[in-house]
């Protein structure tokens, strides 16, 4: 094939592929529609009907002796798309979303979440992210929602999904690493690397890598950033430094140099200023609340595991921080 021609076939590649992916979305949107459709008509019968599980096992029953060729319409799955109603019917906000979402996911954020702002937050996560079915039931299992609401220090889930361009945790769970618990510095930032996939799925994909040991000269001498990411919604430089003991006040210091480092000799003119995140093995709040209470540095203090939480302990931590904003806005009512 002439070289000249690449170009011309490489686009018509392209707009056969754009043509394939909004043939699945279409197809998929339909699903779900149809899928929403007959939740509701069996919600709404079964309530009429009285007849409660009955009705359901009776239709199911009747689709399969009379529509053999149809497939995926047995009683769990019916009782599913009545669920599917009935969970999200009136909620203005996610009925935009609902069609944007596959089935798979919808059936993993209803079995795996508890309250309705959950289910919210994930609906509006999955969306934006583009989670496969693998990211999202990680997530869940991650108690990626409790973490989320932990570090925001507000209410509601949903306005801040739609508000913030970026994610920093106060704790960041690893278990994909595989680490001992007796690893070195180097152990964490190699299983990081080679890891990296499962690392940008925890962390936000809007971050994007740069490299590791990045090299900023200042002066006569060099020095190495652990980890460096970009992060697109930001627009910014993220410096990642990788600890495996519990936070130190020094650490800041390190990382207000390499942040200096960056803005005068790396940042682009238009990029904002970098941010840091200090990644420990542990922290004491107090003693990060002392060491940036007079700092105006961009840098977040978090901590990692390498096993999943327990979500019921995220829960009952979350639980909590309501109670404590709840009773804090009822103080300033009064």
């Amino acid at each position: 094939m002439s070289e000249s021609i690449v170009p011309f076939a490489d686009k018509i590649i392209t707009m056969i592929e754009q043509a394939r992916q909004n043939a699945l979305k279409s197809v998929n949107a339909e699903l779900i529609t149809l899928y929403w459709n007959v939740g509701e008509y069996l919600s709404i019968e079964s309530a009429k009907s009285g007849w409660g599980g009955s009705f359901i096992n009776s239709t199911a029953e009747y689709i399969k002796n009379n529509c053999p060729c149809v497939k995926g319409f047995n009683s769990r799955s019916l009782y599913r798309m009545r669920q599917f109603y009935d969970t999200y019917n009136g909620n203005e906000f996610v009925s935009a979303l609902l069609t944007q979402i596959s089935w798979t996911n919808h059936l993993l954020i209803m079995s795996g979440t508890k309250s309705i702002e959950e289910k919210e937050f994930y609906l509006s996560l999955c969306h934006r992210e583009k989670y496969s079915s693998l990211e999202l039931s990680r997530q869940i299992n991650s108690a990626y929602y409790q973490r989320y609401m932990l570090a925001s220090k507000s209410l509601p889930p949903i306005e801040i999904l739609r508000n913030e361009n970026a994610r920093f945790l106060d704790n960041y769970v690893l278990e994909f690493l595989d680490l001992p618990d007796k690893h070195s510095e180097c152990d964490l930032k190699h299983a990081i690397v080679q890891n990296l996939k499962s690392f940008v799925l925890e962390i936000g994909k809007d971050f994007s890598f740069i490299g590791e040991e990045y090299r900023v000269q200042v002066a006569n001498s060099d020095y190495h950033i652990d980890l460096l990411f970009y992060h697109r919604g930001l627009s910014c430089l993220v410096a990642f430094e990788l600890k495996i003991d519990q936070f130190q006040p020094e650490y800041l210091g390190k990382m207000n140099f390499y942040l200096e480092a960056l803005d005068r000799d790396h940042k682009k003119p238009n990029e904002n200023p970098s941010i840091g995140v200090i990644l420990c093995a542990g922290k004491e709040d107090e003693v990060v609340e002392f060491a940036m209470s007079r700092s105006l540095s961009p840098t977040m203090i978090a901590d990692y595991t390498l096993k999943l939480i327990d979500k019921k302990l995220l829960e009952r931590k979350l639980r909590e921080f309501k109670d404590i904003l709840i009773n804090g806005y009822e103080k300033n009512d009064e």
